[in-house]
C-alpha cells in the first residue's frame, strides 16, 4: 500500500487541463491509497468556503468519492487558500491539521508543512503570512460579501503577476533565492521537531535533499507544482518514490 503526498496544484477555472489531471488521479490512484495528502494551495485562490463555484464542487466531489472508498484525505492550508475552512473540509471528506504536523508515517515520524515557514528571509512575505492567519483579519474578511472577496484575490494576482513579470535577470535571479527556503530555518526546524524526514511544498522545487544535522542524515522532500505537470510523492513501508506526471 502507498501514502500519496500531493501540494501546489493552485486549481482554478482558467486551467481546465489541471483540474482534469487532478480528478483522474482521485479516481485512478488515490482510490486505493493508504491515505492522502493535500500540503498546501489546493486552489490558486480561496476566497471563502461559501463560494458555489463549479470549480469548488468537483473538488468537493472528487475527494469526497476517495474519502468515502475509506481512505483517509488531510489537508495543509497554504498561502493561496489559508481561507478554507471545516465547512468545505466537511464536504470534501477531508480533515485539515496543523501547519506543521509530525505524521507518523510507516512507524516513522515525519513532519509535514506547506513549506513557507522555512522561507523566513523573504521578511515582507512573513509579515504578510502572520496578517493573514491572524484569526481577527480572517474573520474581517469573510464578512466582505463574496463579490468583494472575489475582487481583491483577483487584484492581488494581477499585482503578483504584474510584478514577477516586470522582473529584469537580476532582479529575478535576487528573487529566486529571497523565496526559496532558508537553510538555517530548516536546520532549526529539523532540529525543533527531532525527526529525520521532512515533506513540504510552496517552492515549486521539486527534489530530495539529505543534509547532516548533528550527525544525523536528514531528508528534506519537496514536492512540485502542478501548473504544468502533475507532482506526486508515493510512500510505502519500504521506500518512497518522488515523480512528475506529464500531462495527458
Amino acid at each position: 500500500m502507498t501514502t500519496l503526498f500531493i501540494s501546489d496544484l493552485h486549481l482554478d477555472a482558467e486551467r481546465p487541463q489541471t483540474t482534469a489531471l487532478f480528478l483522474e488521479f482521485l479516481q485512478r490512484e488515490a482510490m486505493t491509497a493508504d491515505a492522502l495528502y493535500i500540503i498546501g494551495d489546493l486552489f490558486e485562490a480561496w476566497v471563502g468556503d461559501d463560494d458555489p463555484s463549479e470549480l469548488a464542487t468537483e473538488v468537493a466531489q472528487g475527494l469526497r468519492a476517495v474519502s468515502t472508498a475509506g481512505v483517509p484525505v488531510f489537508f495543509i492550508r497554504g498561502n493561496r487558500d489559508f481561507l478554507l475552512r471545516e465547512d468545505y473540509a466537511r464536504r470534501c471528506g477531508m480533515r485539515i491539521l496543523p501547519d506543521p504536523s509530525v505524521i507518523d508515517l510507516y512507524g516513522k515520524p515525519v513532519l509535514v508543512l506547506h513549506g513557507d515557514l522555512l522561507c523566513t528571509s523573504d521578511v515582507a512575505y512573513q509579515a504578510f503570512r502572520a496578517q493573514t492567519r491572524n484569526p481577527a483579519w480572517q474573520e474581517q474578511m469573510l464578512s466582505q460579501p463574496l463579490a468583494v472577496r472575489i475582487g481583491f484575490a483577483k487584484q492581488a494576482r494581477a499585482a503578483s503577476a504584474a510584478h514577477q513579470g516586470g522582473m529584469k535577470d537580476g532582479d529575478r535571479a535576487q528573487y529566486e533565492t529571497l523565496t526559496d527556503v532558508t537553510p538555517e530555518e530548516v536546520e532549526s526546524t529539523f532540529v525543533r521537531y527531532g525527526v529525520d524526514t521532512m515533506i513540504h511544498g510552496h517552492t515549486h522545487r521539486p527534489a530530495v535533499h539529505e543534509l547532516q544535522i548533528e550527525g544525523r542524515t536528514c531528508r528534506r522532500i519537496v514536492l512540485g507544482d502542478w501548473y504544468e505537470q502533475g507532482s506526486v510523492l508515493r510512500v510505502t513501508a519500504e521506500g518512497d518514490d518522488l515523480q512528475v506526471l506529464p500531462l495527458a
